[in-house]
């Protein structure tokens, strides 16, 4: 019998107002595991409701209890890795190991929000003018919303929720409706961290609940992860609500192989970026961008691993790559690889038609190498989002950086090369967000901020560290004159008056 899973409003799990529900499925199975009721606007007034109430108190709380909530949190995820893990790999398909990786990587942005009585902190001077201090200050913005992907169940809302409650706002998180009982998982670890109901909720849902979100005049500000088109379509929306947005899209990642590379270190990680969580990363590596010198060999090593991978489902020991979220997604992206060999590129490793004995009915597509892709072919155009990698073969560096910088996409690329004069050229010539030099995912440790250019995002803010701090809060400044009763000169008529020097 399958569960039901409700929403999480004002500290309890909450039925939703209407009637509609969705399943959600185990890829790796194809079996049902539960049934998810899908919000109404109804349901996003009462958690805006709930969250407005609880702003206002948990707004005006100290900095030294919001960091004691932040940090048992912490300890209660550490706690419960195991069991998220597990949870994550049921509903996602990604392999346990990898699902922990996800949750080490958020734990990163709970520790850096932790520390959020020194994040705050303002600036004073001192005697501005005579007998006059200016000093500022950050204050939360009040209620504010997270859109959040499929692919990072639990890294991606971690990416927010902390630093937003952190700064002392409410948060309402709208997950995916593939994948949603880790934001329910996570919803309980806040409420056992003694953070006050109302200041997390979780509202289920399809593009209903969206709209309600971007529409009510109640939520302040809304984080957005997914596809590009989404990405844009949100920050306009909500942006013309007069709301704060910070909307992260797609991406086209291209790894740079040059001539003087280790071919076997590069093989080696092109795989991993690309073939980890089934290709399902907006920071995947999807295309290697190699010199025509050591193509050859390069793809001899790729297809080598290609075919090494362990596919299997995601809880199985000694799993390298589990399947894709839904059979829609294998249909498609089986659909891109098939246009590929069409269009005149090579298939070199091809993961169609894959079966895993014993979970026959799962959604797996294996891994898949293309080689000779040129940048008008679908393979290369479209986000696969898939255990793909198309090789797109260049003359050299200047030529790798044109095929980047003519990419609509920014989010992040890599260069494999043992000279620290190319890396350098490359790092300062492409138009991409976030550079890996013989790193393949350049994510940013919590301390700084991820994001990417051009049309992998949408609006001025990239998300945690020092940009989420600042995304989440806004400036005031005071000016105070506190004069002696014996001293007091009268006011000015002149906007820069001598009381003012």
């Amino acid at each position: 019998m399958t569960t039901t899973i409700t929403h999480w409003i004002g500290g309890a799990p909450t039925a939703s107002d209407g009637a509609r529900t969705q399943p959600v499925d185990n890829p790796a199975t194809g079996e049902v595991i539960a049934h998810l009721q899908l919000g109404t606007a109804e349901d996003v007034d009462a958690a805006v409701a709930a969250a407005q109430r609880a702003a206002q108190a948990w707004g005006q709380t100290s900095l030294s209890k919001r960091s004691a909530v932040l940090f048992r949190f912490r300890e209660l995820l550490e706690a419960n890795i195991d069991e998220l893990a597990l949870l994550v790999s049921h509903e996602h398909g990604k392999v346990v190991s990898d699902a922990k990786g996800e949750i080490g990587r958020g734990l990163e942005v709970v520790e850096f929000a932790c520390g959020i009585p020194q994040l705050l902190k303002g600036e004073y001077s001192s005697q501005a003018a005579t007998g006059i201090d200016v000093y500022s200050m950050r204050e939360p913005l009040g209620v504010v919303a997270g859109i959040t992907p499929f692919n990072f169940p639990v890294m991606v809302p971690l990416w927010m929720a902390p630093v937003a409650i952190a700064t002392g706002n409410a948060f309402i998180l709208k997950p995916s409706e593939r994948d949603p009982s880790a934001a329910m998982f996570l919803a309980r670890l806040w409420q056992e961290a003694g953070l006050p109901d109302g200041v997390f909720s979780v509202v289920h849902g399809d593009k209903t609940v969206v709209d309600a979100l971007l529409d009510h005049p109640g939520v302040d500000a809304i984080s957005f992860v997914g596809s590009t088109p989404v990405a844009r379509a949100i920050h306009a929306r909500a942006t013309a609500q007069g709301k704060r947005v910070q909307a992260l899209g797609g991406a086209k990642n291209h790894g740079v192989v040059l001539a003087d590379a280790d071919l076997d270190d590069a093989a080696d990680h092109l795989a991993a970026a690309a073939y980890g969580a089934a290709g399902e990363r907006c920071m995947a590596l999807s295309v290697a961008v190699v010199e025509e010198a050591v193509a050859d060999a390069l793809v001899e090593r790729l297809a080598e691993r290609a075919r090494g991978v362990r596919v299997n489902a995601g809880d199985q020991e000694g799993t390298d790559m589990g399947p894709v979220i839904t059979a829609e997604a294998k249909e498609r992206i089986e659909g891109i690889i098939t246009s590929a060999e069409q269009e005149g590129a090579e298939l070199v490793v091809d993961g169609r038609g894959c079966i895993v004995p014993g979970f026959e009915s799962g959604y797996f597509v294996g891994p898949t190498v293309i080689d000779r892709v040129r940048p008008e072919h679908t393979a290369y155009v479209e986000e696969i989002f898939g255990p793909v990698l198309d090789v797109v073969r260049v003359k050299d560096l200047a030529e790798a950086i044109e095929v980047i910088n003519a990419n609509p996409y920014g989010n992040g690329t890599a260069v494999f090369t043992a000279s620290g004069e190319a890396a350098r050229t490359f790092q300062r010539q492409v138009h991409v967000g976030m550079i890996g030099v013989n790193v393949p995912v350049p994510v940013p440790v919590a301390w700084h901020s991820f994001g990417g250019w051009k049309d992998s995002l949408f609006g001025e803010s990239h998300i945690y560290g020092p940009e989420g701090i600042h995304f989440y809060t806004r400036a005031k400044v005071i000016t105070q004159r506190w004069p002696r009763r014996d001293d007091l000169a009268g006011a000015s008529f002149h906007f820069s008056g001598d009381s003012a020097k």
